[in-house]
């Protein structure tokens, strides 16, 4: 469906502001906070929240709360998209070098903070974890959800102290887990040994880019990781990548919650995920996602929830 003249108009003119075109160049990136982009483009909050507004309502952008905290990221709308591709385009190559810069000062902070964050706490993890919702609960609903196998290939994106490949280690052929942090994955190779594991693959390696092959596992797990990424529906995408035909991925995290003090003491970026959102991202992904399960903790207010999509292949038939 194309634009009306009238409505092209409006987004042209929405965009038609030097600083609105570097948050555009920007957001075409990954999602960003108020705070963030007010660092980046050195100009005040409310002033920067005023041009995000004008293009919310132009349909540019799309705004969306996150516990205290919002966050912008262009649209997903195919129109919209567009045209922003095209008006960025056409722009100079160097015409946003300065805020790029400081973009990547921005990631590198965050990277900094959160390296800093799993080195540390590497040796309690599993406790640290445990402490949310029963890790014995989650685990068997998992079980439940990933089916008894046996697989082909298992990926553990984010494999943090391993537990997933031991969990689902003997039922697979071989497995691979990445991990950014070498302290989280010297802890997981000293688990999978321990659990008699001599077919898995151990990589320091970047959820956004993994560099494993397409369709090459039947099982994809992403377990407690999208909360604390800048852009966990890029992670979603490049996991998506990586099922193959008849193959699963499995998502374990937090559904939406206000406990902000979890952004500071355990770096997470996000306060949990709605089910349509993870859904969308799933179907972006070219997969068909199931009903959600939703494990509540009574104690912390928390609740995990496990989200499960297939790359499903129809039958053909022959005459």
């Amino acid at each position: 469906m194309s634009l009306s003249a009238d409505q092209t108009v409006e987004a042209l003119r929405a965009a038609g502001e030097p600083t609105r075109l570097r948050v555009l160049s920007l957001l075409a990136g990954e999602e960003l906070s108020v705070m963030e982009m007010s660092r980046i483009l050195d100009q005040s909050q409310p002033r920067v929240s005023r041009h995000l507004k004008l293009m919310t309502d132009a349909g540019l952008i799309e705004r969306f709360p996150d516990g205290a905290r919002v966050y912008y990221r262009l649209s997903h709308d195919a129109q919209a998209r567009r045209l922003i591709d095209t008006v960025l385009d056409i722009l100079a190559e160097d015409a946003g070098e300065a805020d790029h810069r400081r973009l990547d000062e921005v990631r590198k902070d965050r990277e900094e903070a959160a390296v800093s964050y799993f080195e540390q706490v590497a040796p309690q993890w599993d406790r640290l974890r445990s402490l949310y919702v029963s890790e014995s609960a989650v685990e068997a609903a998992l079980e439940k959800a990933v089916g008894p196998g046996p697989f082909e290939r298992v990926v553990d994106l984010g494999t943090g102290s391993g537990r997933m490949l031991t969990l689902f280690g003997k039922k697979a052929k071989m497995s691979v887990g990445l991990d950014l942090s070498q302290n989280m994955l010297n802890i997981a190779r000293t688990n999978v040994t321990k659990a008699g594991l001599d077919k898995v693959e151990l990589r320091h390696g970047d959820i956004f880019a993994t560099r494993l092959p397409a369709a090459s596992a039947d099982l994809v797990i992403v377990h407690q990781v999208l909360h604390y990424l800048s852009d966990p529906s890029a992670a979603v995408a490049e996991a998506a990548r990586l099922v193959s035909p008849n193959g699963r991925l499995v998502i374990i995290d937090f559904a939406p919650h206000d406990f902000e003090h979890m952004r500071e003491a355990h770096q997470h970026r996000r306060l949990g995920f709605a089910d349509g959102e993870i859904n969308g991202w799933l179907l972006d992904g070219g997969l068909t996602p199931s009903a959600p399960i939703a494990l509540p903790h009574d104690a912390e207010g928390l609740t995990v929830t496990i989200w499960t999509a297939e790359r499903r292949v129809q039958d053909r038939k022959t005459a």
